[in-house]
């Protein structure tokens, strides 16, 4: 009977050491991984709409217009667009540490988005992904049927895929995952695509392979099929 009270005692001791062998890693690392920042579209919507002249940040809606809708075709319509998107765009626009250039290199946005914190950039993603969009509207009727059938079927004979399957249908995109493009100016996805094909555009190596398949006239058909989606 001592002996078996001695064994148990063993067994639980030993239970007991496993389990905080288990457990004390992971609290190390929930103690080292950093805090997110809180999210603060309030902050974001200041930001974005006034800048922050202490900090050189300039006011975004000055190219982008009030809640992200761009009055200009050279700059993308940003309301209602994904936070995550807009986050990792803005982070690609920075030049990260031991980098020599940004994974999406822009003399404009790179300056612009060089002052902005983690926390700076995701208040300002929030805010954007609140607003409503005013979409821009397709131009060419001449296009549309091969404009359409890109978006909806893509190009079999070139392995291009659909553009809705990552997309979707009306162009609103998944977050996390991929932006909301419908309602988008054409002639800024035409340029996007067409800089994905020539690789000034490098942040999307799924985006550069497909544009790298599109000809100028299946890039323009498609932009302004994309800019009538809703």
């Amino acid at each position: 009977m001592f002996m078996k009270h001695v064994l148990s005692l063993m067994l639980v001791a030993s239970g007991v050491m496993l389990g905080a062998s288990a457990v004390t890693p992971s609290l190390a690392a929930d103690a080292a991984a950093p805090a997110r920042p809180k999210v603060d579209a309030a902050k974001g919507d200041q930001l974005f709409n006034n800048g922050d002249a202490s900090r050189n940040i300039i006011a975004c809606a000055s190219c982008h217009g009030p809640g992200g809708n761009s009055a200009a075709a050279a700059n993308p319509k940003l309301a209602g667009q994904h936070p995550e998107y807009i986050y990792k765009q803005l982070t690609n626009f920075q030049v990260q540490q031991g980098a020599k250039t940004a994974d999406r290199p822009s003399p404009v946005m790179s300056a612009l988005a060089a002052p902005l914190t983690e926390e700076d950039k995701r208040n300002i993603a929030a805010y954007l992904g609140a607003q409503t969009l005013k979409p821009a509207v397709a131009k060419n009727k001449d296009t549309v049927e091969l404009g359409q059938r890109i978006y909806r079927g893509g190009v079999a004979a070139k392995g291009v895929p659909a553009c809705a399957s990552c997309h979707g249908a009306n162009g609103a995109g998944i977050p996390s995952q991929y932006p909301h493009i419908g309602g988008q100016f054409p002639e800024y996805t035409e340029a996007q695509l067409v800089a994905f094909r020539s690789g000034a555009r490098h942040n999307n190596a799924p985006m550069a392979t497909i544009a790298g398949r599109l000809s100028d006239a299946e890039i323009k058909a498609v932009s302004d099929y994309v800019a009538g989606l809703r």
